[in-house]
């Protein structure tokens, strides 16, 4: 005010241009005071610049909704100013006039306020979603997200082919804590390693507090684009499920059906929806499931999709370890329960998280001849990418052995990825430390034939 005033009682001293250029600078000043105060009002401050939501789309997120070779779904995050959001998409080209061939997509918009957890600053996000369908198969498409005005870059993704072809993908255990710090560079290496991977499985437990906005800004932006470029398919852990109050009982994270547009499975119960469900990419089943709740909910479905599947190869995750190598873990219910059906119906290949080490096993095919050729079931992996780490319980991989389970590879202290390649009659598996190095690797050979499986 006082430079105000002094400014009026020499108004006079003052030329026409001179005043209109102060008045046009108190004026700047005034509004963006305002608007500092409505940033206050919305208690962003404090927060990092890539936690805080704008126009432009952040936190963009490829997943599989639906046929694998004609769609594909994004999700994105604005502030709530953005409410129309649209998508556009094209097959690709060596120059950039694939865009005079864009289609637009409108979104759907669901808002949502972070403030519904207790520890996150409390204002409203915008969270846009658009399935594109009717896409070519083996074809790479670019798309890019946005309102019209403010656009993301062009982002490009290759749609599957529609019978069985040599494919590639990678699998993580828990990121779950100091994520953006040690997570970061794990994700990284694995882009670097398989850069033309057709997806990625995250095996649960990618945070540690399930409702934190914080952890999830962390967990999106050590990715980067690569979750924008590599489809995921997300799972969800135990860590995914929290309070929203002391008295509250246990939900899933208030964030992952906004962040994550995943299929619905209508046969199941409603809290199961987008927990469980099903990818069924170039005749190579991926059965994902919910290892923290409603568990015998599960077990029709799970018989129902594997009996039916006629998938050259059938593969399995869910967060919890059906034989857990960490010392005082036991998912006994899924070894009693959901590995007999996986042994009935021949499941290739079991991808796990949860116990923080690194375990690869086999369960043979029961047999009264142990020479038997192709004596060999299911694969049993558990990994973790993260830096939380424990240790390895040997006594209990050495009682796993009254379930048929035999131990073949152990880590613990080490971050991992893996590399799962397909083709022809072989499932190469392979693990890496965080510094790039191959830890740990297993061949799969199935005659399709006939079924048997080999092991090395």
């Amino acid at each position: 005010m006082t430079i105000v005033c002094r400014f009026l009682d020499n108004f006079k001293t003052v030329n026409k241009f001179q005043s209109i250029f102060l008045l046009a600078f108190i004026y700047s000043l005034f509004i963006n005071a305002q608007e500092f105060s409505h940033f206050n009002k919305d208690h962003r401050l404090g927060l990092h610049h890539w936690e805080i939501p704008s126009k432009d789309p952040d936190r963009i997120m490829l997943n599989f909704n639906g046929d694998p070779s004609s769609t594909r779904a994004v999700t994105w995050r604005t502030d709530s100013s953005v409410k129309n959001a649209i998508a556009q998409i094209a097959i690709s080209g060596v120059n950039s006039k694939f865009t005079e061939n864009a289609k637009n997509y409108n979104a759907i918009t669901q808002e949502f306020d972070l403030g519904v957890y207790k520890t996150n600053k409390s204002f409203i996000v915008n969270y846009h979603s658009v399935i594109f369908d009717n896409l070519n198969p083996n074809t790479i498409y670019a798309y890019r997200v946005g309102d019209g005005k403010n656009w993301s870059e062009w982002i490009q993704f290759k749609t599957a082919k529609t019978g069985y072809s040599p494919t590639q993908f990678v699998y993580f255990g828990d990121a779950q804590n100091d994520i953006l710090n040690h997570w970061s560079r794990v994700i990284r290496m694995a882009y670097q390693t398989a850069p033309n991977a057709a997806f990625v499985i995250h095996a649960g437990d990618m945070v540690d507090t399930a409702h934190r906005d914080y952890e999830w800004a962390q967990w999106f932006k050590a990715g980067g684009f690569i979750h924008s470029q590599w489809t995921a398919i997300p799972v969800v852990g135990n860590h995914e499920f929290q309070r929203i109050n002391g008295l509250s009982p246990k939900r899933l994270s208030v964030q992952w059906r906004p962040q994550f547009t995943l299929p619905v499975e209508e046969s199941l119960h409603e809290k199961l929806h987008e927990t469980v469900y099903t990818v069924e990419y170039q005749d190579v089943l991926i059965l994902v499931l919910n290892s923290t709740d409603f568990l015998e909910k599960q077990m029709a479905y799970i018989e129902e999709k594997l009996s039916k599947s006629d998938a050259k190869w059938k593969i399995v995750t869910c967060h919890h370890s059906i034989f857990s190598p960490a010392e005082g873990r036991d998912f006994e219910f899924a070894r009693k329960n959901w590995k007999p059906l996986f042994d009935k119906y021949g499941v290739d290949l079991v991808l796990n998280g949860h116990d923080h080490t690194y375990a690869r096993g086999h369960v043979p095919v029961k047999s009264q001849d142990e020479n038997k050729t192709g004596n060999f079931n299911t694969l049993y992996i558990t990994s973790v990418s993260g830096p939380k780490q424990y240790k390895i319980g040997l006594q209990q991989l050495e009682d796993y052995k009254t379930d048929g389970y035999l131990s073949n590879k152990i880590g613990e202290q080490t971050q991992f990825f893996q590399v799962i390649s397909i083709e022809n009659e072989s499932l190469i598996y392979k693990a890496y430390t965080a510094l790039g190095d191959e830890y740990d690797t297993a061949t799969i050979t199935k005659d399709f034939s006939t079924g048997i499986k080999t092991l090395e």
